[in-house]
């Protein structure tokens, strides 16, 4: 089925192979920026209003039916979806939906099993590396400074990944284990009896998939000596090269490529690993995006009535130091995407209106969806944890807990935090009664 992305269409007029090397190399060059420039934009994952955020997935099944959570209390398994394990719940908030109506229950749904089963959940975790070819206007791959501009996850970026806290245990006061399932213990540790619940990320990386970037939609960064550091690709181009964009899924995008080798499945959480590439929206200065989490969607044949196929995955870049403000770097956008994935699986757990504005700058967001990275990113004190681990430091972000999207106070939360796993980063709830827009309600 075709993707929420539009379709790319490029026409290239040959003029002689000269005139088309000049103007090829013209053109390389003016694609070029300093890596400096990355300080003057914001670093951040895809919002609610980003392409990306509905990427790769529709709101009903081929026979007209809404997906959405079970409602009913603590619930286990979304009905008529093949994915991966998940459980479905409520809380209770006064607050407004996204039209602007008056609405107290808000029903949600989490990876794994109820935190009152006792239950760890083990998920099989695929890694994907993704080379990203930038290429010029006859379709080779473009050379700047004689270096081919092709992005490429190595072995040590992938290896970075997988021992990383994201999917390694380390020490946190809610216990040892690994980030996401440590974020998910402490933000429901009033319901957590015993040491039974868990839910694991076993990490295997799977085969190299590829995605050549037409001329006209990418950018790329150098540092003093003119070495390409980083790409800057446009969201909507990313997201037809990067989901299969027919159902049938055929094996020309990463994602279609992994589905039909069975390198990912809908049981899996599967992430797609790139080096140092970021998207924009529309033009460069709406850069930078390292991430997001979705799902792609593939329609069911009905039987033992299942009306679709979820694939729940994420983009996230590796960021290499110091390329932004705030600490942003390694494995910062993973963490946030597999927070958020942990905490909202399909991309669809609404919330009362919330604003996280940050006090220095007086900058921030509003949003109504359980997206636990994204309160966070936006501040500039504390956003992103250190965590020392395997000969180096990581810096996962600190990210939100359940108990501040519900409104709780005092928080129900290990150590009453509204914040993991840095408890200080986020000392207090948003303002309530929150309308779209969060203009305060009547």
């Amino acid at each position: 089925m075709r993707k929420s992305f539009g379709t790319i269409a490029m026409t290239i007029a040959l003029c002689g192979f000269a005139s088309l090397a000049f103007a090829q190399t013209g053109s390389i060059q003016s694609k070029r920026l300093p890596v400096s420039a990355l300080k003057n934009f914001t670093p951040r994952t895809a919002h609610s209003a980003d392409p990306s955020f509905t990427a790769g997935r529709v709101k009903y099944s081929p026979n007209g039916t809404k997906i959405t959570a079970a409602t009913s209390l603590a619930t286990t398994g979304l009905p008529g979806v093949d994915s991966l394990a998940n459980w479905s719940d409520q809380f209770t908030d006064p607050g407004f939906d996204f039209n602007g109506n008056p609405q107290s229950v808000w029903p949600y749904t989490m990876v794994g099993t109820p935190p009152e089963s006792g239950q760890s959940t083990t998920f099989r975790a695929p890694v994907v590396p993704v080379t990203v070819n930038l290429l010029a206007a006859d379709g080779t791959v473009a050379v700047f400074n004689g270096q081919p501009l092709s992005f490429i996850p190595t072995p040590a970026i992938v290896s970075g990944m997988v021992k990383s806290p994201v999917f390694q245990s380390w020490f946190y006061t809610s216990g040892a284990g690994q980030f996401n399932d440590q974020q998910m213990r402490a933000e429901f540790a009033n319901r957590v009896t015993g040491n039974g619940w868990h839910n694991l990320l076993a990490p295997v990386v799977r085969t190299p998939r590829t995605m050549n970037i037409p001329f006209g939609f990418w950018y790329f960064f150098t540092d003093v000596n003119n070495n390409p550091i980083a790409a800057a690709v446009d969201e909507n181009t990313f997201g037809n090269l990067f989901f299969p964009p027919t159902s049938p899924v055929d094996n020309s995008t990463p994602i279609g490529a992994a589905e039909l080798s069975h390198d990912i499945t809908t049981k899996d959480i599967s992430t797609f690993a790139f080096n140092n590439v970021y998207l924009y929206q529309g033009v460069i200065a709406n850069c930078c995006v390292l991430g997001f989490h979705t799902y792609d969607f593939e329609p069911g044949n009905g039987e033992n009535g299942i009306q679709a196929h979820l694939f729940v995955l994420n983009y996230s870049s590796w960021v290499s130091p110091g390329l932004f403000f705030f600490g942003f770097e390694d494995v910062t956008p993973l963490s946030h995407e597999m927070s958020e994935l942990f905490n909202d699986p399909f991309v669809d757990n609404a919330t009362p209106w919330y604003e996280s504005v940050d006090p220095f700058l007086g900058s921030g967001l509003c949003q109504d969806n359980l997206e636990t990275g994204d309160v966070i990113e936006v501040l500039t004190a504390n956003p992103v944890a250190q965590v020392p681990m395997n000969e180096r430091t990581y810096h996962p972000q600190n990210v939100a807990l359940f108990p501040w999207f519900a409104g709780q106070s005092p928080s129900p939360a290990h150590l009453g935090a509204y914040s993991f796993p840095d408890e200080t980063t986020l000392p207090a709830l948003s303002p309530g009664n929150l309308m779209p827009g969060c203009v305060p309600g009547p």
